[in-house]
């Protein structure tokens, strides 16, 4: 009895611990992320069915914040079964890239894989090896709007295109009255919210863009927002409060953002037009294929897709890993954690936090490259 009831004070310390430390580092790093961590019998749950299997000390982590709710519920259940403090900042893909490529994180969240350049740089922090792509999370990029009086908002490729280009100010255009033939649509400014830093969610935005309305979206996509007008904020959660406190307001971000919050429904040709949600996205990423080579597992998604109930404008986000030079003292607490997540219990997580779980044949190669990593 004495043991069991040492045993279970150990880990509530140790939980203590690792949750505080996220908590601070959340309030330095760009999101208020409000996650749901399920309750507590399936987090015990959950932890009890992570293996450690030598997991130690403190891993240090950056990178997309659109992951980070899904990162946050995984730490509190890793550090709970293992004692390992896990410090994730989520202060945006680009930050996360840099930080990997410098050696100061064992591992990096990133929206976008890796660029042929940053594997090149890659290679001097991964000994032997280079930096490689594990897709470990799917999930819609939402399209949050604040738009009195307008519950159902359609819209697709072209009039997003316009909006985000500052060529559709007013909510009442011709364009956008077309495809909301039954709402009443104000004579109201639009405000349309990007990211104001490199953000991987920007790059994948702006790639549904490009692929599906080239003639109204011209610019090179990429991390850095490019079109001109609209208004510029921090991180996802950035994005989404400048939605909810501004009415007239457009903004884009991962579908746990988008709490208390209205969104668009995509027009994709599809029969219905399709809204963000878990089930939608995982349609969608479904009909992705392994782009990368290797040991690396990046994914090309189709964008242009017209299936039904496939929400077109979804993204995948990545960890950033060495497949082989990994540091020593950081190795076999990054092997049990990526391994945890990449599991069917650290799938299932997902689901419960507004994410969607990477389909089992994608996932599975995941399991087989980390189990790999030296």
């Amino acid at each position: 009895m004495k043991l069991q009831r040492k045993n279970r004070l150990r880990a509530l310390s140790l939980g203590a611990v690792a949750v505080s430390g996220a908590l601070a580092l959340t309030a330095c790093g760009s999101d208020d992320t409000g996650t749901k961590t399920g309750s507590g019998s399936s987090s015990a749950a959950a932890a009890g069915s992570i293996k450690c299997d030598g997991a130690k000390g403190q891993l240090l982590a950056d990178g997309s914040s659109a992951q980070k709710n899904a990162i946050d519920a995984w730490v509190k259940n890793f550090s709970q079964a293992c004692g390992v403090q896990i410090n994730y900042k989520g202060a945006g893909s680009g930050a996360g890239v840099t930080s990997f490529n410098q050696g100061q994180i064992a591992f990096a969240g990133s929206d976008s894989a890796l660029k042929p350049e940053e594997v090149v740089a890659s290679k001097k922090v991964c000994k032997g090896g280079q930096g490689i792509d594990l897709p470990m999370v799917g999930g819609p990029i939402a399209l949050g709007y604040n738009v009195p009086g307008v519950d159902n908002l359609v819209l697709d490729a072209p009039t997003l295109a316009k909006i985000f280009d500052s060529k559709i100010q007013k909510w009442n255009d011709a364009a956008i009255k077309k495809l909301n033939p039954s709402a009443k649509l104000p004579d109201l400014k639009i405000q349309a919210f990007h990211r104001s830093e490199d953000s991987g969610t920007t790059d994948n935005f702006t790639k549904y863009l490009i692929a599906t309305t080239p003639d109204n979206w011209k610019y090179e996509g990429g991390k850095a927002w490019q079109a001109k007008g609209g208004q510029a904020a921090s991180g996802s959660s950035g994005v989404a409060q400048g939605v909810k406190q501004n009415p007239g307001a457009i903004g884009y971000f991962e579908l746990s953002y988008a709490k208390d919050m209205t969104t668009v429904a995509i027009a994709t040709g599809a029969k219905t037009p399709v809204k963000p949600s878990t089930d939608s996205a995982t349609a969608d990423i479904a009909a992705a294929k392994v782009v990368g080579t290797g040991q690396d597992l990046a994914l090309k998604l189709d964008y242009n897709t017209k299936a039904e109930g496939a929400y077109p404008l979804t993204l995948v986000t990545y960890e950033i890993v060495c497949d082989k030079g990994n540091k020593p003292e950081t190795l076999p607490a990054t092997k049990a954690f990526l391994t945890y997540l990449a599991g069917e219990d650290g799938q299932k997580v997902l689901s419960q936090n507004d994410y969607a779980p990477i389909p089992e044949e994608i996932i599975a190669k995941v399991r087989t490259t980390v189990a790999s990593l030296s």
